[in-house]
């Protein structure tokens, strides 16, 4: 097909568009909805995935998880009252995996992450925190979680085997208790529930999903023998006969070992000591980075899908208003159809030619959605800080959805107007 026709296709298509504004405008509203959907949330939806990716990434990479129950099989579809009932996990686990297991390097405890914590208040002076998360670790916890300190130190082994009342403090209790009047931390007594702790470090602020308060820095982490001492772990009640109790063991493996080989020697482990035969399921989860991410990714994915298929029903909607809208087209310019026959037209450039029109409109409007979709995105992030990522490929994939739409629908007044006779069609009043 010659640019010069192309040319005069698209120009006469935009001239169309102008001669009927109203007429156009209610015909591509569908499509316009349509992409709009497609690029807002597609704005959104990857910048949270990106959000919550970097949340995710403080798992680290090689490091496994032993829990009793984890979103990950919340996420499979396990039944949750099932998994209640499993064993819960011990102190005495992590140590038969950190005797055992070749492959373990860096072995911690987590008391008050494997179910419900105890929440206290921190004291200082005449000031206190909200209720937060008390977390009790080995000296281990940052090296695994990689966290990264704002000030001071963590606590030593020698400190946990001793049951030293030290405390490192997340970013929520250190600007409630010291940062706004700008006072060093490290050294000072404050209060957590009846006991009386030193602070001898402070974290760094700690990503959070979509940039949003999730209680992320809501935290104070203890040496685990200090955490015993003072809650115990504790054992809650399901509701369903059994309890469970907050323990979370964490392994990295050592230099020289695989994360594999670490999985496969802690799972060895850990059937051994629940008594499990080689038919039966593992009664326990464990976590890598990895496995969060696919759970995510099977997630993130049905959304992506079920948006699509939203946003495929306003675009099917628009789609049959370009047909109709091409199909009164065809009608009015019968005789100008004769016409450019009777000229020396052929089938395929008369086909060409309302197909192009068809495309033009639905396109003009898969713009506008792009625009539109663009704009709702920014808006969103500016209003509230929720991140947003607008990657070319969303353009494209509005840009090509709606173009699409135009050939799918306009294909059947294309073909009709293609096979109008010369002589009728110049004829026709």
């Amino acid at each position: 097909m010659k640019s010069g026709l192309l040319r005069e296709v698209v120009f006469l298509a935009l001239d169309t568009l102008r001669s009927n504004k109203m007429r156009s405008a209610l015909t591509v509203l569908g499509v316009v909805i349509g992409i709009t959907a497609i690029v807002g949330m597609t704005s959104l939806i990857r910048g949270f995935d990106q959000s919550l990716r970097a949340s995710i990434s403080e798992l680290g990479a090689d490091t496994v998880f032993v829990a009793k129950l984890s979103g990950v099989s919340i996420a499979a579809g396990r039944d949750f009252n099932e998994l209640l009932r499993r064993p819960n996990m011990t102190l005495q686990d992590a140590d038969a995996i950190e005797r055992l297991a070749p492959s373990a390097g860096l072995v911690d405890i987590w008391l008050g992450q494997g179910g419900p914590a105890p929440q206290e208040r921190v004291y200082y002076g005449g000031d206190r925190t909200k209720l937060l998360g008390v977390l009790g670790t080995t000296e281990n916890f940052a090296d695994i979680s990689f966290l990264e300190l704002e000030a001071g130190r963590f606590f030593t082994r020698s400190e946990v085997e001793r049951r030293r009342n030290v405390a490192v403090l997340g970013q929520t209790p250190y600007t409630a208790l010291f940062g706004q009047s700008g006072l060093d931390p490290i050294g000072k007594r404050v209060r957590l529930g009846a006991a009386q702790y030193t602070v001898i470090g402070v974290l760094s602020k700690r990503p959070s999903v979509g940039n949003f308060d999730t209680g992320q820095d809501d935290i104070v982490v203890i040496p685990q023998t200090a955490y015993q001492r003072q809650f115990g772990i504790r054992l809650v009640s399901d509701g369903q006969g059994g309890s469970f109790n907050s323990v979370l063991i964490a392994v990295a493996p050592h230099d020289n070992a695989t994360r594999e080989s670490l999985m496969r020697e802690i799972e060895e482990i850990m059937r051994i000591r629940h008594g499990l035969t080689l038919d039966q399921e593992n009664d326990f989860d464990l976590v890598t980075q990895d496995a969060v991410l696919q759970a995510w990714d099977q997630i993130s994915g049905a959304t992506f899908l079920g948006l699509v298929v939203i946003s495929s029903i306003a675009l099917m909607v628009g789609g049959i208003g370009v047909m109709a809208i091409m199909m009164i087209s065809v009608t009015e310019r019968t005789r100008e159809i004769g016409v450019r026959k009777a000229l020396g037209a052929r089938r395929r450039e008369i086909l060409f030619q309302f197909l192009a029109e068809s495309v033009v409109l639905t396109s003009v409007g898969g713009i506008l959605g792009i625009l539109l979709g663009s704009a709702i995105g920014v808006s969103v992030s500016l209003a509230t800080g929720f991140p947003i990522s607008l990657p070319w490929w969303s353009f494209a994939l509005g840009l090509g959805f709606s173009a699409a739409t135009g050939i799918f629908f306009g294909m059947f007044p294309a073909f009709r107007a293609a096979r109008l006779d010369p002589i009728e069609a110049l004829r026709y009043e």
